[in-house]
């Protein structure tokens, strides 16, 4: 998926850096497989805000994703490959011999024609989904469970993808994204191939504006407040944060402080990814 720059004609469009839609073939998406998604500005259920620096943006709809991958044994064919508002990959649209329609997270490479299909004794190929112990050493995989059953969980996102390591006893060795090296059960299922869109991460937004078509409000850094309103503010012109660790505005470490709790999954992990 290549990339565009515009034309100079604002100094808004001027440094905005575009992905194309080419590899898109179909704009309306399918009318079963949408739901109704409420925006909830970073507001909780008792609507107090609860995340900052979110709100406004496009309306958009929920397309259904299926993560399962639990048509085992039935193939299917890419009939489409589609913009997602909610995610920064494409996804494709599956229409099964049974009659069924569903839409999975496009793998790089994947198109209009091409088979897909789940199970055990899929063939290891672009976009079919098996257990982890059917998909040989080496292999490049995304949309991975972490419990049997559950749905892919990690690595989603445009142009991630995990390589398989090794195998002991019951378990899968992934070195993911980040780094860390974690043990999976190899029941658990896994696509084949890297989450398409690998561009996304070169998109320059160019203006204010875009970003608040996306949902997201400004942001004022702390240093430029005055001392009661944040822990970084006051001083005399430009001055420097001025305490030995960086705070939140409620007092809290931050700016590369870990708050990674104990989590019932740590046991899984094999090496941690790297400081950055």
């Amino acid at each position: 998926m290549p990339l565009k720059r515009a034309k100079p004609t604002t100094p808004g469009r001027r440094g905005a850096v575009f992905m194309t839609s080419e590899d898109i073939t179909r704009r309306e998406p399918k009318k079963s497989l949408l739901k109704p998604l409420k925006q909830r500005a970073g507001r909780a259920r008792h609507g107090r805000m609860t995340v900052r620096h979110r709100g406004g943006g496009h309306k958009r709809r929920f397309r259904v994703i299926d993560f399962k991958r639990d048509k085992a044994g039935v193939p299917g064919e890419v009939t489409s490959i589609e913009y997602d508002p909610n995610r920064s990959s494409r996804i494709a649209l599956i229409k099964y011999r049974d009659g069924d329609w569903r839409y999975i997270v496009a793998p790089n490479g994947l198109k209009v024609g091409d088979p897909v299909a789940a199970g055990e004794s899929s063939e290891v190929r672009l976009g079919n989904a098996l257990p982890l112990k059917a998909i040989p050493n080496g292999t490049l995989v995304h949309n991975i469970e972490m419990k049997v059953g559950r749905g892919a969980q990690m690595v989603r996102s445009a142009g991630a993808s995990a390589q398989i390591l090794a195998r002991e006893d019951r378990y899968t060795l992934i070195r993911l994204p980040s780094g860390e090296v974690r043990q999976i059960l190899s029941e658990c299922m896994a696509t084949v191939g890297q989450v398409g869109a690998v561009d996304h991460k070169n998109i320059k937004l160019g203006k204010a504006g875009r970003s608040r078509h996306m949902g997201r409000r400004p942001s004022v850094r702390g240093v430029v407040m005055n001392p009661r309103d944040h822990p970084h503010g006051g001083g005399e012109g430009r001055s420097p944060i001025g305490m030995p660790s960086p705070k939140t505005p409620w007092g809290k470490p931050t700016l590369g402080y870990r708050t990674r709790k104990n989590k019932s999954t740590d046991r899984m992990i094999v090496t941690r990814r790297g400081k950055r």
